[in-house]
């Protein structure tokens, strides 16, 4: 009998490889809270569990948040449970990590998914290249997205980047932005979901001295300060729908109007926006604005997770050793070494919650002190430099040393605005000023446990 042919596949011409076949992939709820509910697409990792940020999102309370993930191998469609706690299982099997045949029954809690390999499937050029700006990657679903990126990137088509938390978004805008006819004038970078609600607005558009309580003095705002270069917009998912109403408004009539004035500024900008969210189905929940979205998502940029292109740990490992030596011969102080063996074989066989931000801290950190296992289980905690725990890593790069201290910052206020609601989540939104879903899910980024959600 004929074997079918592998979920994904690379295609080669004249000794190169140019593309990579993708077997599309169907998950139909067929029990469960959910029942009827649907994914379907050709990607290499489906996720499925609690949390919106999941590809296939249940609402079953004895499913994890983050429960299970399916993954096209070439040997095969692979099932791997993520930690749940009521467990995954194919038949009357609990499973942690398998290769499943194409069509499947899965378990998970009280839902039951029927998986399927679909016969289409689509096909994705790949570059030649191992680099594009700051972005390194030699497995094929990064050189797709460099294939992307090295056409559109003399473009002025306005790009959605896709990925998880620290999966480089930012460094995909850079690198956009360094390789465009637009290099030569400002790069600006907005959080999004860093910035109260009242003050967005000013940051992106700007304000005139007496605009509002604290307006001492005129602002310009993001867009005027990047006219004739690129504007990042991180996290734009986290914007109201009222601020959403605006900014699509600048994006179409390439002007704006700082708060408090009446005058119009025409401005020049490419926007590169970014999100960890599923922006379609914000859509469909009415949480985004589906003229925005279309209008931001001329180009879909997806960065893969780190779990998920483990190939490319090694040449990541070298790149960043490279740059910390860079900064260290700076400062005049001796290089770290290569990492042993045992260092390598530890990460290569993590699964990187926190992707390649996470990877750069455990390299600096095995660097220093070693092959440690129990690192791994820390690793998403912010590293600090030894001495005060909250000195300043003057020896990182601006953007890392700043992230860094924002997921301190961040842990230590939502640990203690939690412990003053008494884990309250509703009321510790209130006091914080902080949407209560945008709080929820920073909660799940630094491991707070919601009281009153199940896992």
């Amino acid at each position: 009998m004929q074997r079918p042919p592998a979920p994904t596949q690379l295609i080669e011409r004249n000794g190169r490889t140019i593309a990579r076949r993708l077997q599309k992939t169907r998950l139909t709820v067929l029990e469960g809270p959910d029942k009827g509910a649907t994914f379907e697409g050709a990607q290499d990792e489906v996720r499925i569990g609690g949390e919106d940020e999941n590809d296939l999102q249940l609402h079953d309370p004895s499913v994890s948040r983050r429960h299970a993930a399916l993954r096209l191998t070439t040997e095969g469609l692979r099932i791997t449970d993520l930690g749940s706690t009521n467990g995954t299982f194919v038949g009357d099997m609990r499973v942690h990590d398998a290769i499943v045949p194409g069509s499947v029954d899965v378990v998970l809690g009280e839902t039951r998914i029927r998986v399927e390999l679909l016969a289409q499937a689509v096909e994705k050029d790949i570059s030649q290249g191992v680099r594009f700006g700051r972005l390194v990657g030699v497995s094929p679903s990064m050189r797709e997205v460099f294939a992307v990126l090295e056409r559109i990137a003399s473009s002025d088509l306005t790009v959605l980047v896709e990925g998880e938390t620290g999966t480089g978004k930012e460094l995909v805008a850079d690198a956009i932005h360094r390789n465009s006819a637009r290099a030569g004038a400002p790069f600006v970078a907005v959080d999004c979901g860093a910035i109260p609600r009242d003050l967005i607005e000013s940051e992106l558009f700007g304000h005139v001295k007496g605009a509002f309580t604290g307006a001492v003095r005129e602002r310009q705002g993001a867009f005027v300060a990047a006219d004739g270069g690129t504007l990042f917009l991180d996290e734009v998912a986290e914007l109201h729908m009222d601020l959403q109403a605006k900014l699509l408004r600048v994006l179409e009539v390439r002007e704006v109007r700082a708060v408090g004035s009446d005058k119009a500024i025409a401005t020049d900008v490419r926007v590169v926006a970014a999100t960890n969210r599923n922006l379609p189905r914000e859509v469909k929940e009415g949480r985004f604005r589906q003229d925005l979205f279309y209008r931001l998502a001329a180009v879909v940029v997806r960065l893969p997770p780190l779990r998920s292109r483990m190939e490319d740990v090694p040449v990541l490992v070298e790149t960043v050793l490279e740059d910390i030596n860079r900064r260290r011969l700076a400062q005049g102080m001796p290089t770290y070494p290569s990492l042993d063996r045992r260092a390598m074989e530890l990460l290569l066989h993590y699964d990187f919650p926190g992707n390649v931000r996470e990877l750069r801290n455990l390299v600096e950190r095995f660097a220093v002190l070693g092959a440690d296992p129990t690192a791994l289980a820390a690793a998403s905690l912010p590293q600090l430099a030894p001495g005060d725990p909250h000195e300043l890593r003057t020896d990182l790069p601006f953007h890392d040393a700043k992230e860094m201290w924002n997921d301190i910052f961040e842990k230590t206020y939502l640990t203690k605005l939690l412990q003053v609601s008494g884990g309250n989540v509703s009321a510790a939104a209130r006091t914080s000023g902080i949407d209560r879903r945008h709080l929820q899910r920073l909660m799940v980024k630094h491991d707070l446990r919601d009281r009153d959600a199940g896992d």
